[in-house]
């Protein structure tokens, strides 16, 4: 039995090696510099709490022209006229009608109300780092081509012990997109990143917008899809260095619904190969913490020293990963079997209402799946 776990063992920490080969950031632009008006949209629902630090870094930016459009998508809260405080264009968007679901109303009407060539789809509890953020978003959007999609996948802020102890999840999300394994040659994107995604709006227009993925759980994802299909280039990005997100900082529950939500629909966009490579890398890491107290029952010296080292390795490489995405605990990660035993706990609690209920909720709306 030990040498079976440790084979999975070993299996598990090399396709971990595999599914997260590369994270990239955009490319710097030779001379910074657009003439574009940038309409920045932020869908905001009941985020009084979260939407502050994004209008003030917003306030900061510099030698780039932009147009702040925060839809108040049917809060019950101050989230309107705190933006309105900071000088965004205010719209406000009623309850969506039937086959609308999630953000993607919002994110329609923004656009709608939008003067800006170019269109950059915000969550309101994202943040730029530097004043110049904005400006390098774009012209890396430009050196690349000023076509498709461009977004970004923004460094995690962590601040609470719970958004520590969810890290597999971001990483999840972010391996899933199956450009940035060992495959990433072979696989187009699996879509887009959500929180900042970057498109000219002649080609959002094109491919049918947010009308045109209204029906899904995971917008992003589906809009990116879309460009590809009209022969689009989706490029997806570590943020690192130019937007932040805070996780979840209203608490467990706002945690809990969030990740029930996304793993809802978001599998079925991975491509097979980079899936296998995740289940690999977690059946491996749960073969080792299965095989460490067992070497110490059987008091075999020889495979207690094997299950240390591969303890030890597989605690390290999830460190690692999570680093690239977020300032996580480093120490918290030689505790990964809790990280893996929520995971699967809300990923079955996900299954259940996805599958059998079909629906989930998110910020007091029921959604069908």
């Amino acid at each position: 039995m030990l040498t079976v776990a440790g084979l999975l063992g070993a299996v598990g920490v090399l396709a971990g090696g595999l599914m997260f080969l590369r994270f990239p950031s955009p490319p710097a632009a030779d001379h910074p510099f657009t003439s574009s008006l940038v309409s920045v949209i932020i869908p905001a629902r009941n985020e009084e709490q979260r939407i502050v630090p994004l209008l003030r870094s917003l306030a900061k930016q510099t030698v780039i022209d932009f147009e702040i459009i925060v839809v108040d998508d049917d809060s019950e809260d101050q989230t309107a006229k705190i933006a309105q405080s900071y000088g965004a264009h205010v719209i406000r968007n009623l309850p969506p009608e039937d086959g609308w679901i999630g953000k993607s109303a919002a994110c329609w009407a923004g656009v709608q109300a939008a003067t800006g060539d170019l269109l950059l789809f915000m969550d309101a509890d994202t943040e730029f780092q530097e004043n110049t953020s904005l400006l390098k978003y774009v012209s890396s959007y430009e050196q690349l081509g000023g076509t498709g999609i461009v977004s970004l996948q923004p460094y995690h802020r962590v601040v609470s012990w719970y958004e520590n102890v969810a890290a597999l999840f971001p990483l999840i999300a972010v391996v899933g997109m199956n450009v940035f394994s060992a495959f990433s040659g072979r696989f187009s994107s699996a879509g887009s990143f959500g929180p900042c995604l970057l498109c000219r709006r002649e080609e959002y227009e094109q491919v049918g917008g947010h009308a045109g993925v209204r029906g899904h759980v995971m917008d992003d994802l589906a809009l990116g899809r879309n460009f590809q299909e009209a022969e689009y280039p989706v490029h997806c990005y570590s943020g690192k260095g130019l937007v932040t997100l805070r996780m979840y900082s209203e608490g467990p529950g706002q945690m809990v619904e969030s990740l029930t939500k996304s793993f809802a629909t978001g599998a079925s966009f991975t491509a097979p190969a980079v899936m296998l490579l995740i289940n690999l890398w977690i059946a491996g890491g749960l073969a080792i913490a299965f095989m460490l107290p067992a070497s110490f029952i059987v008091q075999n010296s020889m495979w207690n020293i094997i299950s240390l080292v591969l303890y030890i390795g597989f605690s390290a490489i999830f460190a690692l990963f999570a680093r690239r995405i977020g300032d996580f605990n480093i120490w918290m990660f030689l505790f990964y079997p809790i990280h893996i035993l929520l995971f699967t706990l809300i990923f079955l609690r996900s299954a259940y209402l996805g599958k059998v209920r079909k629906r989930v909720s998110w910020r007091g709306r029921d959604i069908h799946v």
